[in-house]
């Protein structure tokens, strides 16, 4: 008897040993599930995320990149801070030694160049460098804009601080007057400086400067522009027009006319179309941009003053051996010689998001030649775009697969050009 309780004593003490083994066990692989309590946290260094220079200790870094924690209680941590920002932490990534978390990426208001680690009553803070990027200016809303008018500039990181106010420089090194910045630092208002010229604009904040890849009044490499490069020639050259709305500079060719909703129910290429076939315009036999495409992008401004909701402008080039003929426009038939399917196209319909688009006046329109890869109904096209085929350019409006609302297009169109990305 006196065995048998012996044997069930080591028993119980075996079990409870195990089952302490088992709690520790889980307390590493789940540190969300647990807490180490009574220990403040301490910071021995910080290194990157990447495990192949997890030796590579740092000081700072940037807004959203990932960072290392090294130390002791770090699972005692239930907030941190860089600067004035809060970082989101998840307990799947902490444990007592180490602790994973991505820098906010918020722009701070005040700037310590601490972090700050909240575990119950303590508030452990450590010197760190968070670092914001220097200004992006990526694009303009309108990119021909007269002198004394208001530009709107979009981009990142536009911090307009007090003591160092944001500045934009124009062609000529010519400095705009700041009208607004956004919250989110991502749009920049600014007044063009009289005598500004062609070229990119410099964006300077109190974290560095920049140039953009966009050209303001952009001239480069014009495949229309109604005053010196029309589409004549083609069956249909568009209709010119520089008034009601007033141009950018000078002519632009207009579509006008009632479109209506469902897919596929009108074609009216006098209101709608222009053909430009180089053979036929008196062009030499040379494609309009010899570049990477898939660096490059069609451009050109529009002016919308209806609500537009059916249709796309549908963007296709053509070979320069294309001419007299614009079955590839919409016919899929076989027996013809030129085939839709042979020629992948661009559409253009930013009224699908919200059911209808119009502008305030004239925008700049970017469409990558890498989004060429479509045919007329809006499925992907079976052929893919290559620089013998820029020898010739057709716009029409045309229903590009989605059904929409009975409407008036009226859209005008000029300074079409491919610049790189």
């Amino acid at each position: 008897m006196e065995n048998n309780i012996k044997r069930i004593f080591v028993a119980l003490v075996v079990m409870a040993i195990s089952s302490i083994g088992v709690i520790f066990q889980s307390c590493e692989e789940y540190p969300d599930e647990y807490e180490i309590t009574g220990g403040v946290p301490t910071v021995d260094y910080i290194r990157v995320s990447d495990p192949e220079k997890s030796d590579s200790l740092i000081a700072s870094a940037s807004l959203n990149q990932t960072i290392v924690l090294i130390g002791e209680n770090l699972t005692s941590i239930k907030e941190m801070w860089f600067n004035d920002k809060e970082a989101y932490l998840n307990t799947s990534f902490i444990t007592y030694n180490t602790l994973f978390v991505t820098i906010p990426n918020e722009i701070p208001d005040v700037v310590s160049d601490k972090i700050y680690m909240v575990a119950g009553k303590d508030t452990v803070s450590y010197d760190f460098n968070v670092v914001v990027p220097a200004p992006a200016p990526k694009s303009m809303l309108c990119e021909f804009v007269a002198d004394g008018e208001e530009a709107v500039i979009y981009g990142n990181y536009f911090i307009n601080d007090p003591n160092v106010p944001l500045q934009v420089f124009f062609p000529g090194e010519l400095e705009g007057e700041v009208v607004s910045v956004s919250d989110d630092y991502d749009e920049v208002v600014v007044k063009v400086p009289s005598g500004a010229s062609v070229g990119q604009v410099t964006v300077k904040t109190i974290y560095g400067s920049a140039r953009s890849s966009f050209f303001f009044r952009d001239d480069r490499n014009y495949i229309l522009d109604w005053d010196n490069l029309d589409a004549s020639g083609g069956w249909r050259s568009g209709v010119i027009a520089n008034s009601d709305p007033v141009g950018i500079n000078g002519n632009y060719v207009r579509f006008y006319g009632e479109m209506p909703g469902k897919a596929g129910d009108l074609w009216d290429e006098d209101k709608f179309a222009f053909n430009l076939w180089n053979q036929s315009n008196g062009r030499a036999d040379v494609p309009f941009y010899d570049g990477d495409l898939s660096a490059a992008a069609l451009k050109f401004e529009v002016n919308i003053p209806e609500s537009w909701s059916s249709a796309a402008l549908q963007m296709i080039f053509t070979p320069y051996s294309v001419s007299g003929n614009n079955e590839y426009v919409a016919n899929d038939d076989a027996t013809k010689t030129y085939l839709s399917k042979d020629f992948p196209r661009g559409l253009w319909m930013p009224w699908v998001s919200s059911g209808s688009y119009m502008t305030d006046g004239w925008t700049t329109v970017t469409v990558p030649l890498s989004e060429f890869v479509y045919d007329k109904d809006g499925k992907a096209s079976e052929a893919t775009l290559t620089t013998d085929m820029l020898g010739g350019l057709t716009f029409f409006v045309y229903h590009g697969g989605v059904d929409g609302s009975d409407c008036t297009v009226h859209m005008c169109i000029d300074n079409i050009r491919i610049v790189p990305l």
